[in-house]
This record gives structure tokens, C-alpha cells and sequence, in this order.
């Protein structure tokens, strides 16, 4: 009897293996299992502020251990996206470290010169001037491109306007709509799947969003996993016109079945 194809994990970061600053229950099991198995995974995240090495910080302080080479962000797909697109082209960027360093590792010139893209990322600190900046150029004929549509994202207090709202105010100023690269963009997972050399019809991606997880997943051509550990919940699954192949509670819920999924 043929052995079954091996699956692989791609798994979004926050509301499934952290809470802000806090491993969800479950991770840290999930993620050795996936090891012992060889199961090949990767994490998601549509923030574009920081670097892989950044994240790999940052999880692991949670308590939590992913290696580089398996975090892939919005800034990265950008960057080869752009890299495909426009071999060793310009930009003007608005967004952090993540972002700035994913371009420069693709030979991009950073400049406000007649740009050949406006790319707006991530930050907690958007800047009047640096979006007018940006307003202008995409007037002067610069191509827009954005890492996420997010329009929010939480912090300790509370709301913070996201990539996605800053993206409407420079569209609704210059006409001109932004080039969504990350989540729901099936863009995002396809470039993973090509990063990990695997086929998406033995890929699984596990979400808290129904909007940009499990949307991503479903256009990619994936089976798709809610946990209810993050934004989408129960009542909010029901909304949508699309349903995931399996709602968990957590990621805890899958330990057993990483090697054999339960409803394959």
C-alpha cells in the first residue's frame, strides 16, 4: 500500500501560538510533536515590522521555539513579490525594520526620488509628514503597494489603526488602491508553499481569523483550522459565507493528530 503524502503545518502566529506577550496553552507540545514527526511548518504573521530574527526573539521569550527559516511575514512576501515584479528596483517605504531589511536583502534602493513603488507597511509610529510624502508620490505616478490589509491591531491600550486604515486614507487622497500582498492574499501562502518545496492539497493552515486565515487558506487551496483562541469565535465563524474544514478550541486540541489529521 502507498505511504499517504506527509502533511505540513502553516500556522498563523498571533491568537494561535501567542496572546500578546503569553504562549497559548498547548503551543509549545504542538510544535515538538510537529519535530519528533519531521512535519515540516511554518508560522505566519501579516505584521511587517519585524525581522524573522526579531520574531524568533520574541517567541522564544514566550517560551516557545521556531527557528528563522520557519517565520515567514508579510515584509518577506513583499520583498518577493517585489523581487519577481521589479528586479532591483526603488521604493519609498513607510514601516520598520521587518519591512526595510526584507527590501534591502533584494537589492532595493530605499529612496523618495521618483520611487518606483510607494510600499506602506506596519509602525507604531506613522508619521503625518512621511504620509504626505507618500500621498504625493503615488499622485506623481509611484506604484502602491501594501505588506496587509489589517485595519487594527490591539496593544496594552487598546486599538491601534493598522496598515489597512492608513492604506484608505492615502487611497481615498490620491484615487489610487494599494496592492494587498499578505493574508487574505493566497499570494502570502502560496510563496510559503514554495519556500517549503510542498503541495497545498497536503497543507493545512491554522487560523484565529476567519477574514484572513482561513479566507487565505481556502483561495490556496488548503484545508483550513479555526481555533477559537484569537479573534474569531463561534458567533463569528457563522457570519461568514465560507466555512473552515475544522473549528478547535486551541491548538492543543490538534496534538494528537498531527501526523494522522483526525478528518482526513
Amino acid at each position: 500500500m502507498t505511504e499517504p503524502a506527509p502533511w505540513t503545518y502553516l500556522m498563523d502566529m498571533d491568537g494561535v501560538l501567542v496572546h500578546e506577550e503569553h504562549m497559548v496553552p498547548g503551543a509549545d507540545t504542538f510544535l515538538n510533536a510537529l519535530r519528533e514527526h519531521d512535519i515540516p511548518f511554518m508560522v505566519f504573521t501579516n505584521n511587517s515590522i519585524y525581522t524573522p530574527r526579531d520574531l524568533r526573539a520574541r517567541l522564544h521569550r514566550t517560551g516557545l521555539d521556531v527557528p528563522e527559516e520557519a517565520i515567514w511575514t508579510s515584509a518577506l512576501a513583499t520583498a518577493q513579490f517585489l523581487e519577481k515584479q521589479r528586479p532591483g528596483g526603488s521604493a519609498f517605504v513607510v514601516g520598520e525594520s521587518g519591512l526595510t531589511t526584507a527590501l534591502h536583502n533584494i537589492g532595493y534602493v530605499l529612496t523618495d526620488r521618483e520611487p518606483d513603488y510607494v510600499i506602506l507597511g506596519e509602525t507604531r509610529t506613522y508619521s503625518f509628514e512621511a504620509i504626505t510624502k507618500a500621498i504625493r508620490l503615488v499622485e506623481g505616478g509611484a506604484r502602491f503597494i501594501a505588506t496587509n490589509p489589517d485595519e487594527k491591531g490591539p496593544s496594552r491600550e487598546g486599538t491601534l489603526p493598522a496598515t489597512g486604515a492608513v492604506a484608505a486614507l492615502i487611497e481615498r487622497v490620491t484615487g489610487r488602491a494599494p496592492y494587498y500582498v499578505g493574508k487574505p492574499n493566497p499570494l502570502m501562502m502560496r510563496s510559503a508553499l514554495r519556500q517549503l518545496g510542498v503541495h497545498s492539497e497536503n497543507t493545512l493552515m491554522i487560523g484565529d481569523r476567519m477574514d484572513t486565515d482561513v479566507r487565505s487558506g481556502l483561495e490556496s487551496g488548503l484545508q483550513t483550522i479555526l481555533v477559537l483562541s484569537g479573534i474569531s469565535d463561534e458567533h463569528t465563524a457563522e457570519l461568514f459565507p465560507y466555512r473552515p474544514t475544522k473549528v478547535v478550541r486551541s491548538i492543543a486540541d490538534l496534538i494528537e493528530h498531527v501526523k494522522d489529521p483526525f478528518w482526513a
